[in-house]
């Protein structure tokens, strides 16, 4: 409370004027040009085609990798099944 106190004792001060935004972009440099770039950059990913090409480009390869694992799947389920039969064809004649 004594900070307060000291504050009215000085009397009425006059607040500095607000910065204008021409003060401020000086003051924040390359910053606000980056975020600017970067914000412009999101919202045109968001709002345009690049969006729909990268999830077809996704989906696609999700989709080719799925039948590339499911054929390599399918030989070694195909090549043990080889090896069963002939591992009791040799027993039975054995």
């Amino acid at each position: 409370m004594a900070k307060h106190d000291e504050l009215l004792q000085q009397g009425p001060q006059e607040a500095p004027e607000p910065e204008t935004a021409e003060q401020r972009s000086k003051r924040s440099g390359w910053g606000a040009a980056g975020g600017g770039i970067l914000g412009g950059g999101v919202a045109a990913a968001k709002f345009g085609g690049l969006t729909k090409i990268l999830f077809w480009l996704f989906a696609f390869r999700a989709v080719d990798n799925a039948w590339r694992i499911g054929t390599w799947a399918g030989l070694a389920v195909v090549a043990a099944a080889i090896v069963a039969f002939a591992l009791i064809h040799s027993r039975r004649h054995a």
